[in-house]
């Protein structure tokens, strides 16, 4: 298993399927794990899950909320 983090930066507020509201424009961190594809003659990877980093709303705790995303769904929040 491997993972990769990415900063990602969204120009407009936006919504996830996964989590109630709108969540507001800013930079998030992303992580992408990965398994390694076994048998083949080349090193290859398959994502198996990406996971955004969302503040906590909760009142005088400043935590996150890890939040299990579809990649697409990533993709197309970025581009409203």
């Amino acid at each position: 298993m491997r993972t990769t983090r990415e900063t990602v930066t969204f120009d407009h507020p936006f919504s996830l399927m996964a989590v109630d509201g709108l969540q507001p424009a800013g930079t998030y961190t992303i992580d992408i794990d990965e398994e390694l594809i076994e048998g083949l003659s080349f090193l290859a990877y398959r994502r198996v899950a990406t996971i955004i980093y969302l503040p906590s709303h909760q009142e005088h705790q400043a935590s996150v909320q890890a939040v299990r995303v579809d990649p697409r769904e990533l993709t197309a929040a970025r581009k409203e």
